[in-house]
């Protein structure tokens, strides 16, 4: 009985040691990318999975300012990727979806607060329409301020995948036209809407003008990677946005993501008592 417990203490810590060495290897190779972080709503009413509260949030960005994360813009990555130049140390890029307006009202004081740039992808037909979303003058405000750069999430958040070719063309190129002209900016970046996208979709945004497109794939987005279908760290998903969470997302994603890809794939295929044992912060 000895011996057979001792067989088995040893697998196990074998297991164990291959785990951390695996591990260890998977981060080693990620050490060059970048985690570009995915937010929507910033505010302390919306008990959903797209909304992050004010204080949490805050947390998260004391957190990346205390630990010696640079924040740069899309812009600045893809140049240094296109001009094979390096980043600065622990670089993280902080995106926001749709264009709510208590990213004005909220997450644009903590930005200014810890002089952290931000990029809002906004949705161009919403702005200055309806209540919930931003306004052309809080985006000038915004814009002028040095620290947040605007980009593309089409005029109507449309899923471009199941549109039509020229409804996706009117969608790419029409909120990039209206959107560099009340901005006086070229835009070059698009997130896809519902972070759905096929080839021939990534072909339309190149040919709209676009630099790189963003998916809500959770992982990091890297050098080797098509510019065109860039991953980010979703922080959203779920109701309970602890900092432990975020620090886990934003520094072990190579590890959880394609933990969260197989627990989406069982929850798709109604394998549901199988997700429950996969971990996904």
């Amino acid at each position: 009985m000895t011996t057979w417990f001792k067989r088995l203490a040893l697998t196990g810590l074998a297991a164990i040691l291959a785990c951390i060495a695996i591990c260890s290897y998977i981060l080693h190779g990620a050490a060059t990318s970048v985690p570009v972080l995915n937010y929507h709503q910033i505010n302390d009413r919306d008990e959903n999975a797209l909304t992050v509260h004010t204080d949490q949030f805050e947390a998260q960005m004391k957190y990346l300012v205390d630990n010696g994360y640079h924040v740069i813009t899309p812009q600045e990555m893809i140049d240094a990727w296109d001009n094979d130049t390096p980043l600065p140390e622990k670089p993280v890029i902080i995106t926001f979806d749709d264009g709510y307006a208590d990213n004005y009202r909220n997450a644009f004081p903590i930005l200014q607060k810890y002089q952290l740039k931000g990029t809002i992808f906004l949705i161009s037909d919403y702005v200055s329409t309806y209540p919930n979303y931003l306004t052309w003058t809080q985006i000038n405000e915004m814009q002028d301020s040095g620290l947040i750069d605007f980009e593309s999430h089409t005029l109507s958040h449309e899923q471009l995948d199941s549109t039509s070719p020229e409804e996706t063309w009117n969608q790419l190129a029409g909120s990039k036209k209206a959107l560099e002209w009340h901005l006086g900016k070229e835009i070059k970046f698009l997130a896809y809407p519902c972070g759905s996208y096929d080839n021939e979709l990534q072909q339309l945004v190149k040919k709209a003008g676009y630099q790189g497109a963003f998916t809500v794939n959770y992982g990091l987005a890297d050098k080797g990677e098509n510019h065109y279908i860039l991953d980010r760290v979703p922080i959203f998903g779920c109701t309970n946005h602890t900092l432990l969470r975020f620090k886990l997302r934003l520094q072990y994603t190579p590890i959880f993501a394609p933990l969260a890809k197989l627990n989406r794939d069982l929850l798709a295929n109604d394998h549901t008592f199988l997700a429950r044992f996969i971990p996904t912060p």
